[in-house]
């Protein structure tokens, strides 16, 4: 079995684009592809990745799916990386944490940028700090 996701972040950033997200459903009859660069992702874009990766996986890997979707990552972009956190630094970001932390899991606020795997979150005025590996389902507050 080939790693889908090692595979397609070497072959999306040679084109110039971020692999965000893989989602793979239906015991991977589904790929579902996030991408996302500098400026957006157009329609052309999306069509350009699709019918390079259609490629990449029927004629180079011989991957069996039924079905490849390429899209952007949307206004409220996933963050999973830590260059995540350092590219999207001074916007409004919401997650949720692992452990409760004074009892609570769900915070939003500024994101201050990150160090050493520890996000800097400005909360009403205050500043907290949260481990990256205690972060799950971060995303971007769009700015509509």
């Amino acid at each position: 079995m080939i790693d889908l996701s090692g595979l397609l972040n070497k072959t999306l950033s040679g084109l110039g684009y971020e692999l965000v997200e893989l989602e793979l459903s239906g015991h991977g009859r589904l790929v579902r592809i996030f991408i996302d660069k500098p400026g957006g992702v157009t329609i052309d874009d999306c069509t350009l990745v699709s019918n390079h990766v259609s490629r990449l996986l029927a004629v180079e890997f011989d991957y069996d799916y039924d079905r490849l979707e390429v899209s952007s990552p949307g206004l409220d972009r996933p963050l999973n990386k830590e260059a995540d956190f350092e590219r999207f630094s001074g916007e409004r970001i919401r997650f949720k944490t692992r452990t409760p932390v004074n009892g609570q899991r769900n915070f939003s606020g500024v994101l201050k940028g990150i160090q050493n795997g520890t996000v800097q979150l400005e909360v009403d005025g205050g500043m907290l700090e949260f481990s990256l590996d205690d972060l799950i389902k971060t995303r971007l507050i769009p700015n509509i």
